[in-house]
């Protein structure tokens, strides 16, 4: 299984010549020996990214050649969680790693005229919708593993089961879904047993939910142990709220 390992505001989620898919800076597919989730200072503003990385790994003693990717570089999501509130589960072939920081949360109203109001602490610029979200302290980062071969569709397809699986347990914990800074990456072993599908009835996809959700919530009560969670009744430093109306039809 992956190993997990939490130094200087580092974790590294570590298993030898793994395959990573990342949706986070300079994502997509890697190869890998471990997974990066780094904890940012307040007031972060730095764009070289990779820099960072390098220097932040380094002092934490991660940055060694087997560290390093052999396909892209190792996938690293960058958070203001302290790693002091990350979190893991593990279920079956699965493992998954969560920061939940809410400081930013997206909301989606299913009424957008009748929501204006119950939203009206976050701040929204209609514009800003189109451009790359800011960096903001919030941020849910979900680092997962298996130890099943995935194929390419099903690697693409677990990191929709996770996404789910966090906005269902946010939804029910906090009151929002997300927020504007959202990453996962998924890892999987090539050497494996196969895995074709990954959908929440096949035993990695069930697992991933579980173990999802499970990260999530323990993040979640390090984060906020007295339950003032700045969703969308509380006062949210920052968010966007996607109170728009698209044009619906039949093709």
């Amino acid at each position: 299984m992956f190993d997990a390992t939490v130094r200087e505001g580092v974790l590294r989620l570590h298993r030898p010549e793994t395959r990573w898919l990342s949706t986070g800076w300079n994502g997509g597919r890697s190869l890998a020996d471990a997974g990066f989730n780094v904890s940012v200072p307040e007031g972060f503003d730095r764009t070289d990214l990779g820099a960072y990385r390098d220097e932040r790994l380094a002092q934490a003693g991660f940055k060694s050649e087997s560290d390093a990717g052999r396909d892209g570089d190792p996938p690293t999501l960058f958070t203001g969680v302290s790693m002091e509130h990350a979190r893991g589960a593990c279920l079956g072939p699965v493992v998954a790693y969560a920061t939940v920081g809410l400081s930013n949360p997206a909301m989606l109203p299913m009424d957008p005229g009748g929501a204006a109001d119950d939203a009206s602490d976050l701040k929204y610029n209609a514009e800003a919708a189109t451009e790359e979200p800011p960096r903001r302290p919030g941020t849910v980062n979900l680092i997962l593993g298996t130890t099943r071969r995935l194929a390419d569709g099903a690697a693409a397809n677990l990191v929709a089961v996770a996404a789910e699986a966090k906005a269902t347990t946010l939804l029910a914990t906090a009151g929002v879904p997300g927020t504007t800074s959202d990453a996962v990456v998924v890892g999987d072993d090539p050497t494996g047993e196969p895995a074709a599908f990954s959908g929440s009835a096949t035993p990695v996809g069930a697992a991933a939910r579980v173990c999802v959700r499970d990260a999530v919530r323990a993040s979640l009560r390090s984060r906020y142990p007295d339950g003032d969670v700045p969703g969308p009744a509380a006062d949210a430093e920052h968010g966007v709220v996607a109170d728009d109306r698209a044009e619906v039809f039949k093709p």
